[in-house]
């Protein structure tokens, strides 16, 4: 393994000799070894979090680590920072067929993936159904929708997620960007949505409780998204609404969207039960701080090719 100075990594993360020194103490810097006085850091190793930086989070120990290693893949990101358009533009349409196609996916649409593709082109697939269709180019156009929501540095509100909505069921004027007015059931849920007259203070809570900023943004959204997904708010599109809104809210923290595969969609709903079940939000922390983490290193191959 090559290793570097103290000096040349703290030129590399932009912080002080004292303060890398310190790190390496404290045990922060995997792979770290004492020589004499100093130390030896790995080439590889990645700037350790700044725990200065979460004063105020509460962030439980379970978490602590795995939200350490995704932060620091962070900021090695942010070291590549601004990207340039063009590197935007290909991370942006590499990501959109796929996110697309899996959250359809979830939901029923036969499209493949690259039908998917095609049909975002224009291109209309033989025997398969319109809706299918409308449904690839609305979750589409929420996206980028969601994409210049994150430019302008606009809040998460129910005004928003009514947008979003209104673009996912696009083919559905009068159900889109409203919330339901009749009973729902989950099919093969443990949980049953609250009635319709509980939606609208339910959300408006739902969105205080985010707003508050005290836990860190990954175990913040995953609450978000099953909370969301608990209410139930629209008669139909929330499944497809809730992702785009989850990876709004990753985005306007700097993290990179995620995309819940089709293939994972038993953990996927097993981590609704066992929220709605136990009171157990980790295994749905642990799947979306694990699909930021794999975004985060499939970034930086790509940048770094």
């Amino acid at each position: 393994m090559d290793y570097i100075t103290v000096k040349q990594a703290a030129e590399k993360w932009g912080i002080s000799d004292r303060r890398t020194r310190i790190l390496c103490a404290e045990g922060k810097i995997d792979g770290a070894i004492r020589r004499g006085r100093s130390y030896l850091i790995p080439a590889t190793a990645l700037k350790p979090v700044d725990g200065r930086t979460l004063r105020g989070k509460k962030i439980p120990e379970q978490y602590a680590a795995l939200f350490s290693s995704v932060d620091e893949l962070k900021n090695e990101l942010e070291r590549h920072r601004p990207l340039t358009e063009g590197e935007l533009t290909r991370l942006r349409d590499e990501f959109l067929v796929e996110f697309t196609y899996n959250s359809n996916a979830i939901e029923g649409n036969t499209l493949t993936l690259q039908e998917t593709a095609l049909a975002l082109e224009g291109v209309t697939i033989d025997q398969k159904p319109l809706k299918d269709h409308f449904e690839a180019i609305g979750h589409r156009d929420a996206f980028l929708y969601v994409c210049s929501l994150v430019s302008e540095k606009v809040a998460i509100s129910e005004w928003i997620i009514k947008d979003v909505h209104s673009l996912v069921l696009m083919d559905r004027p009068d159900d889109k960007g409203v919330y339901r007015r009749m009973p729902v059931k989950i099919m093969g849920a443990v949980h049953e949505p609250p009635q319709p007259y509980l939606v609208p203070v339910q959300m408006e809570r739902l969105i205080e409780r985010f707003s508050e900023g005290r836990r860190h943004i990954l175990e913040a959204c995953a609450l978000f998204h099953l909370d969301f997904e608990g209410i139930h708010p629209f008669i139909d599109g929330n499944g497809r609404t809730g992702r785009l809104i989850l990876n709004l809210m990753l985005m306007q923290a700097g993290y990179p969207p995620v995309d819940v595969k089709f293939t994972d969609r038993k953990n996927y709903y097993a981590c609704f039960d066992s929220y709605y079940s136990d009171g157990d939000a980790s295994p749905m922390v642990r799947m979306i701080a694990g699909y930021v983490k794999e975004r985060l290193s499939q970034y930086l191959t790509i940048i770094n090719n």
